[in-house]
């Protein structure tokens, strides 16, 4: 693969470990282990995800992850927890697909993969933050069962065709951004009228007798 190609799937990798971190790793080393998506020579590095201790860890937070995931506000609260630890994973999954005798590529892709890791946990972080205000519970069920489902597609096509996975990437990274930009402005907007509605807001002057 061409660095292009390499970078993409580093990009993928990363993004998508901001969703669902145990589930990227989990899908990755099971697909190896059954030669479903076997790997070029390149990234031979990654077979260490087919372990099956790694598959093991790995299985035991998806299922957390899948449960957590579904409730309202807890899964905010696993988000948190997570603030850190997903987007090191996509750096260190970033990191084991670039070329270990080239020190300059590798921090480039650990603070790459960090990155974008932390950015799509932050678009998803903010969309539940605005999806738990709704009153019903459906909404935290349908938004979930999405990304499990975009994580498992998205994750096949990068590894399968290398080639498309800098398209996925780079449309993973606008999309996130442009979900912060939105979500964040929309969650202010809901603070603020709820803030009204509860009177909470400062009282203005009083008209002259």
């Amino acid at each position: 693969m061409g660095i292009v190609e390499i970078l993409g799937v580093a990009g993928s990798l990363s993004l998508l470990a901001g969703w669902r971190l145990y589930l990227t790793i989990l899908a990755t080393g099971v697909a190896m282990h059954f030669g479903w998506l076997p790997l070029p020579d390149h990234l031979q590095s990654l077979q260490i995800l087919a372990n099956p201790w790694v598959l093991g860890v790995a299985l035991v937070g998806t299922i957390a992850e899948f449960l957590a995931d579904k409730v309202a506000w807890v899964d905010s609260a696993w988000d948190a927890v997570h603030s850190f630890i997903r987007p090191l994973g996509g750096a260190l999954l970033a990191l084991a697909l670039v070329d270990s005798s080239d020190p300059a590529w590798q921090v480039i892709a650990f603070l790459l993969g960090g990155g974008g890791a932390l950015l799509s946990h932050s678009a998803k972080a903010t969309t539940r933050a605005v999806v738990n205000v709704s009153p019903e519970p459906f909404s935290n069920v349908a938004v979930s069962t999405g990304e499990d489902v975009a994580t498992g597609g998205l994750l096949a096509l990068a590894i399968a065709y290398p080639p498309l996975a800098i398209v996925i990437a780079v449309l993973m990274l606008v999309a996130a951004v442009i979900v912060i930009i939105a979500l964040r402005r929309l969650l202010r907007n809901i603070k603020a009228t709820l803030k009204r509605t509860l009177g909470d807001e400062p009282a203005g002057e009083l008209p002259p007798a």
